[in-house]
């Protein structure tokens, strides 16, 4: 009987130190108060969300909604480049407080991390080279056709449902990869979204967007699991952009039109 009460005692005494060592753990909240800075995790070959302009500074639309909420929360906003793939996994190890930029909120991408309300949408379409046979994005979906995304995307998804007789080539390095293997001719056609091949069409000749659209997305930030201060904090910074006018005022800039283009390249 007294070892068991021993047993107990022990294993009593190991659920309040586990208890309590939960109960103090740092929440990513109170480590970005606690430094004074917040750290997002970009890819920064995604114009216009994310990207390096004429001068050099990083900028585009997450950049540019993230740096506005650190000014308004008062502290500083570091701000680290990987590829697409690499965004999740700087997250989940904790190199990162929350990922900016057009990321589409997935059951799978869901199983691993935690998504804030939709901040925009983004329209996927098909692009060709201006000399090719195709008009609309279904004349892909035939053998010996081959069509370029970036690596791991949700438009890499939706070439595999809905274009699934045509060859799938994902590429790492972001749209503009995408964008030069269809230029170069390695990628019959290619997919992302309207604004971004908006933006890569201004600079780069030769190219087409082909009719209709494959799928309509909504777009958010993301957080860890267990960040769950940080993502009310970030759902209720959209309400309130979205209210005071500066979410649309940014969107139409960025998102609905070239207008940056003037401004950083």
């Amino acid at each position: 009987m007294k070892l068991k009460t021993l047993m107990k005692g022990i294993a009593g005494g190991a659920c309040l130190s586990i208890a309590a060592t939960m109960s103090f753990a740092e929440t990513t909240m109170e480590k970005i108060v606690r430094t004074g800075e917040m750290t997002i995790a970009v890819q920064t070959q995604g114009p216009p969300v994310s990207f390096v302009n004429k001068d050099g500074k990083r900028t585009g639309l997450a950049i540019e909604l993230a740096r506005m909420m650190a000014a308004d929360m008062e502290v500083e906003l570091i701000i680290q480049d990987y590829d697409w793939k690499g965004l999740i996994p700087a997250l989940s190890s904790g190199k990162a407080d929350f990922i900016a930029a057009d990321m589409t909120p997935t059951a799978k991408r869901h199983m691993q991390i935690v998504f804030t309300e939709p901040v925009f949408f983004s329209e996927t379409i098909a692009f060709a080279p201006e000399d090719a046979p195709f008009t609309s994005w279904e004349e892909l979906n035939t053998d010996g056709v081959s069509v370029a995304a970036t690596q791991a995307s949700s438009w890499a998804d939706t070439a595999r449902k809905v274009l699934p007789n045509a060859e799938l080539k994902e590429f790492a390095g972001g749209t503009a990869q995408a964008v030069q293997a269809v230029v170069s001719g390695r990628a019959s056609a290619g997919l992302s979204d309207k604004a971004t091949i908006a933006g890569f069409m201004s600079s780069i000749e030769g190219l087409k967007v082909l009719e209709g659209e494959l799928a309509r997305e909504p777009l958010g930030f993301a957080t860890r699991p267990d960040s769950i201060h940080l993502l009310l904090a970030l759902d209720n910074y959209v309400r309130l952009i979205r209210a005071d006018g500066r979410l649309d005022t940014a969107l139409d800039y960025w998102w609905n039109s070239t207008a940056w283009e003037a401004d950083n390249k």
